[in-house]
């Protein structure tokens, strides 16, 4: 009874189109759901997301959910997760991709789930890392654990959006450490965070990972840059 109040008085709405969301619909409403640019590149191992880190290093499978482009229902989507607090998104997210890849032959073999971590300046300003729910989300459905105590960012910088790719990595390449690298070591790890453009988070993060020995890494996203 006090939900329903609660819903009448203070009715979900959709984080795209913010119309009222009806019985069953969950987050997005049915039809910006539709409309969402979905990749599946989960069926294709050549895909943009894994081509990003070509040349670089070796990642053994890449895929994002959705195509983000500037102004679009992803970067809605993202920023209200990111700077509105609506951590049911990256749940919503993580159990759509945690399902596509609990049913992909090539995911089955991930033995955890990392997230990339925010510094602790970061998360105490935040509150939450805006990756907590989507990995949490795809760990639970591949049934392996997820480890946000092995990968540590030690150093905090200002937002980097519109640095250039090398200069952007030059002040990332030292800013996360390994810790508990045991618990990964010689185990298939999962690297998720929200959106991938250059990479270069990411390529930082699964080199510090290779410290532990062994380790196989696979990347997933809630969206790659279109």
């Amino acid at each position: 009874m006090f939900h329903d109040l609660l819903n009448l008085f203070y009715p979900k709405t959709c984080q795209i189109c913010e119309k009222i969301l009806v019985i069953n619909e969950r987050v997005v409403c049915v039809n910006c759901i539709h409309e969402l640019p979905v990749t599946n590149f989960h069926l294709d191992n050549e895909n943009m997301v894994k081509k990003v880190f070509y040349g670089r290093m070796e990642i053994e499978h890449a895929t994002a959910l959705l195509l983000f482009h500037k102004k679009g229902s992803v970067q809605k989507l993202i920023h209200q997760l990111k700077y509105r607090g609506h951590q049911e998104i990256g749940m919503f997210l993580g159990d759509w991709m945690g399902t596509d890849l609990a049913n992909t032959p090539s995911f089955k073999k991930i033995e955890a789930v990392i997230p990339v971590p925010l510094h602790r300046k970061k998360l105490r300003s935040r509150g939450f890392n805006q990756v907590e729910g989507f990995g949490k989300a795809i760990s639970n459905a591949l049934e392996v654990p997820y480890l946000n105590n092995v990968l540590l960012k030690k150093s905090f910088s200002k937002t980097q959006t519109v640095k250039a790719r090398l200069a952007r990595w030059g002040n990332i390449e030292e800013t996360f450490v390994l810790a508990n690298g045991s618990l990964i070591h010689n185990k298939h790890v999962l690297l998720v965070d929200d959106i991938i453009t250059t990479g270069a988070t990411l390529e930082a993060c699964a080199t510090v990972i290779q410290d532990a020995g062994g380790v196989k890494i696979s990347v997933a996203t809630m969206a790659v840059a279109g």
